[in-house]
């Protein structure tokens, strides 16, 4: 149903506002660089400090102005079941044309926990769902058996895996028999993670570098290892410096250094300083941004 570069969108705030302007020149920005879907109200999108009204805002916000160029994932998900189920079907009313679900995090539910959750989402919303397994955010791992479960429902079609474990991969898609799509949710194992079966990334450095991500897993896509590995590697320090400090932090300063949109963060995260500032300013100057221009403007 999804393929190829999905965004997992930055949310720009301006006063403590959503900046709805720098939002809607973000949304085109991606979609000139032809990237296959977009993803507000996610982790990248700070959704945990978004109030409900804020979040069903923001995605109304994408739905309206993509307008059918491209899908729109809602990110709906919560530590809540009834406020996950309340997201989603706002989403599905708002026109999204699927949502992606967090694993429920700081409760530490069992697998079982886990499988009720998503099913009740299902079963209450009648929307193309993926879910997404973070254990670095959310102290719990879905786990292949419980993947496969899932599976068996018939509106959860997908699921973003940030794990970066490829064992754990081969397992879940062997368990999963044909039945649900995998998508990368770690940009630095985008090539592996593709060739072990998945069909693209919800990614983060694609915000500021959505041509060569797309390009990527266009690579893989066709079969092109070589031109796969070039880019790849071109992103690798790209993507270690998204990940100095806890995501969004690094890609909404990145985002302000190209004069997107202010770097404005949301407590209790706080802007990029110092070093680490310094070390994705130099990641910055370093990308091969006419690299990132010519598969642009190839496509």
């Amino acid at each position: 149903m999804f393929h190829g570069t999905m965004t997992a969108l930055v949310t720009p705030f301006k006063h403590g506002r959503i900046d709805e302007e720098a939002f809607r020149a973000h949304l085109d920005r991606q979609i000139a660089a032809g990237v296959e879907a977009l993803i507000p109200a996610g982790t990248t999108g700070e959704a945990a400090t978004l109030s409900f009204d804020e979040h069903k805002h923001l995605i109304g916000i994408a739905v309206r102005h993509v307008n059918g160029r491209v899908p729109v994932i809602a990110g709906t998900g919560s530590n809540n079941t009834a406020e996950s189920i309340a997201l989603t079907k706002a989403a599905r009313e708002l026109g999204a044309d699927a949502a992606l679900l967090i694993s429920p995090y700081y409760n530490k539910p069992t697998q079982e926990g886990i499988y009720q959750h998503y099913r009740a989402v299902a079963e209450a919303v009648h929307i193309p769902q993926l879910i997404y397994n973070v254990p670095g955010r959310t102290n719990s791992n879905i786990l292949p058996e419980t993947v496969a479960r899932l599976s068996g429902l018939s509106n959860i079609v997908g699921i973003k895996d940030a794990t970066a474990d490829m064992e754990q991969l081969v397992q879940t898609v062997d368990a999963c028999n044909g039945r649900m799509e995998f998508y990368s949710g770690d940009d630095a194992t985008v090539l592996p993670f593709m060739a072990l079966g998945g069909k693209g990334v919800i990614s983060v450095v694609s915000n500021v570098a959505p041509g060569t991500m797309r390009a990527l897993t266009n690579a893989m896509a066709a079969g092109d290892l070589a031109h796969a590995k070039k880019l790849q590697f071109s992103l690798r320090q790209l993507n270690k410096m998204m990940f100095v400090q806890s995501n969004p932090i690094p890609v909404k300063a990145a985002c302000q250094m190209l004069g997107w949109m202010d770097g404005e963060i949301r407590l209790p995260l706080t802007p990029l300083e110092g070093e680490a500032l310094e070390g994705l300013r130099v990641a910055m100057q370093g990308f091969d941004s006419g690299l990132e221009q010519l598969e642009i403007g190839e496509d």
